[in-house]
């Protein structure tokens, strides 16, 4: 039996139906692909049905082109019990250079659920590099942020 894999990248060329008013890939372009990819690694380690729970700290750091080679990379950086916290990158550039730049960075947070949508449990991801120990940090730090912005939100819901 084959491990899941806690990564999982996306290759595919920016079409021009992506383009917005300003002539470059639509930010909700670039964010289907994001929950794509997340999506795809969330099933990938829990061999479930997954959802969307939460996408936060969205950057776009720049913008992607028409005809670029646009790469996204999710990986999982933290297991709870039904959860996973998800890392992504997106990368894009010319097709016939090898250089890529980053433009967008966000973290998501997926639940396997069953087939009457309550969340189930996941294997444990357990990290194995200073790399992921690392991003295993970054989730847990994100995670306290996350608590303070629900506490402060509460008033106007």
């Amino acid at each position: 039996m084959k491990t899941p894999q806690h990564t999982v990248t996306l290759r595919f060329l920016a079409e021009p139906s992506d383009v917005n008013f300003g002539g470059k890939v639509h930010g909700g372009s670039v964010m289907k692909w994001i929950d794509q990819a997340g999506f795809t690694c969330a099933a990938n380690w829990s061999g479930q049905y997954c959802v969307t729970v939460y996408v936060g700290g969205i950057r776009f750091y720049k913008p992607i082109s028409i005809g670029d080679l646009v790469e996204i990379s999710a990986s999982i950086i933290y297991t709870g019990n039904t959860s996973m916290h998800i890392s992504i990158h997106v990368y894009a550039g010319n097709p016939r250079q090898t250089e890529k730049v980053k433009t967008t960075h966000c973290i998501m947070v997926f639940a396997a659920i069953d087939d009457q949508g309550k969340t189930i449990p996941i294997p444990k991801w357990v990290p194995q590099t200073e790399d992921e120990l690392s991003m295993e940090k970054y989730a847990h730090r994100l995670m306290d942020l996350r608590k303070d912005i629900e506490d402060e939100m509460k008033q106007f819901l």
